[in-house]
């Protein structure tokens, strides 16, 4: 059975889940269903974690859930599901593909252009992930200013999906949130997130929208104008790191005081 396990595991890491993710969708296929500490137990991973997977899980239509706290149960869906995943993921990418197909063109008659700042705008909700999937091939830690209930409200179904493939890349992030309920709820996942943070007072210290400092970029994500802006510029991150250092020791300052 163990090596049935294994078999099967391995089977669903090659489509692309996580080792974690993969442990507990066999968990709950076995199971048929259960309560998160049920399903946690099985998959030999901790509660906490265990909710994170299963929303991750339900995010893809192969978990439902029903009930409400703390009689909440989780199913697994069929494994046809996978299949459904798979297929609407290969015709995302086509879509992908039709646009490059048109948009790179235009990006080689600039790429000859050297030496000067390249600033790119994305729109919409689509766009704004866009700017975020960029920031996962950051080669060092992120430096961020965000307040956490925007990030949430725009992209709730792409969270907290990306802090995860985040981690799983090891790539850090510092960030600067303004205190809230949901910024005190994101910081409990800070070790397994590879998050350190800061919380600074509301109100005064309340900004939008994010941004994000790493590499030789600036990362923009506009909340209310639903807008993406990356700024590629070895000299305007590398003013931005500096300020973000300034903003952090200012941070930490006020987050003892509180």
């Amino acid at each position: 059975m163990v090596q049935q396990n294994f078999e099967f595991q391995k089977a669903l890491l090659s489509l692309n889940f996580t080792e974690k993710e993969a442990n507990v969708y066999l968990a709950l296929l076995e199971l048929g269903q259960g309560t998160v500490s049920k399903i946690a137990l099985k998959a030999g991973i901790n509660r906490t974690y265990g909710y994170n997977i299963l929303s991750i899980l339900a995010n893809k239509g192969l978990v439902n859930v029903s009930g409400k706290e703390p009689k909440q149960e989780y199913a697994a869906e069929s494994p046809d599901k996978i299949r459904d995943l798979l297929k609407a993921e290969i015709a995302r990418n086509e879509g992908f593909l039709k646009q490059a197909n048109g948009v790179i063109p235009l990006l080689k008659s600039i790429h000859s252009i050297r030496g000067r700042p390249q600033v790119r705008f994305y729109e919409g909700k689509e766009g704004i992930q866009q700017v975020y999937e960029e920031t996962l091939t950051s080669h060092e830690t992120i430096l961020a200013f965000a307040s956490v209930e925007d990030v949430h409200q725009t992209l709730p179904d792409y969270f907290p999906d990306y802090y995860f493939r985040r981690a799983g890349k090891g790539i850090p992030i510092k960030a600067i949130f303004p205190d809230s309920p949901e910024a005190e709820d994101l910081v409990k996942f800070n070790n397994i997130q590879k998050r350190e943070t800061a919380l600074v007072p509301p109100g005064e210290y309340s900004f939008s929208p994010e941004i994000n400092i790493y590499d030789n970029k600036v990362m923009i994500a506009s909340w209310r104008e639903k807008l993406g802006i990356v700024i590629e510029s070895g000299e305007i991150a590398d003013a931005m790191k500096k300020i973000f250092k300034l903003a952090w020791a200012e941070a930490k300052r006020l987050e003892k005081q509180s």
